[in-house]
């Protein structure tokens, strides 16, 4: 009898903890996770995110380590519908995974801890990787349009948009001298 009334005392403290409980990512607290290999952007991908990565909630948020709460919506392009998942950290978006006929087709990331394979991420200046626009970059457009999208060296999928203070006309290019200490602000990985 003893050990019932100690059983339905306990009881609601192991419920209340259960509740609490669940909103852990256990996946990160997993100790083969811990030392897991960090998300970055090579002409394969982001992370595991590529071109055949299915445009599926938990696909998409197992190839992001699940280190993100995913919300999904849809938009449309160029008259086209495109399906979409932000990464959220928090209240922050981090990345924008966009998918067309049912796989990954663009995933842009704003997460500074998220460096391509060559070491480049949110916040490097344009100076540090481009002497000129002239032949890589082009004026941003859409969401970017108050940016300048440059190709990566060598690349067939990796393109960066800079940001930074510019007084010119909207549907101009900042000159070289101002684009040198504009930074990053997106990384895009297109299939």
């Amino acid at each position: 009898m003893k050990k019932l009334r100690l059983m339905l005392l306990g009881l609601p403290l192991v419920l209340a903890g259960c509740s609490t409980l669940s909103s852990v990512n256990w996946s990160a607290a997993n100790p083969w996770n811990w030392f897991g290999s960090s998300i970055e952007v090579s002409e394969k991908g982001v992370g595991e995110l590529n071109a055949s990565t299915p445009m599926d909630e938990k696909a998409v948020s197992s190839a992001l380590n699940d280190n993100y709460r995913l919300r999904s919506g849809m938009k449309t392009d160029k008259g086209e519908i495109v399906r979409f998942y932000e990464a959220m950290d928090d209240k922050t978006v981090m990345v924008v995974v966009n998918g067309e006929k049912g796989t990954v087709s663009r995933v842009d990331v704003m997460d500074s801890n998220i460096e391509t394979d060559s070491g480049v991420k949110i916040g490097t200046t344009f100076s540090s990787l481009y002497d000129k626009a002239f032949g890589a970059c082009v004026k941003g457009t859409e969401d970017d349009s108050a940016g300048v999208e440059c190709k990566a060296k060598d690349s067939q999928h990796i393109s960066y948009i800079f940001s930074g203070e510019w007084h010119g006309g909207q549907e101009l290019m900042p000159s070289d001298d101002t684009l040198k200490n504009w930074k990053i602000s997106k990384i895009i990985w297109r299939r």
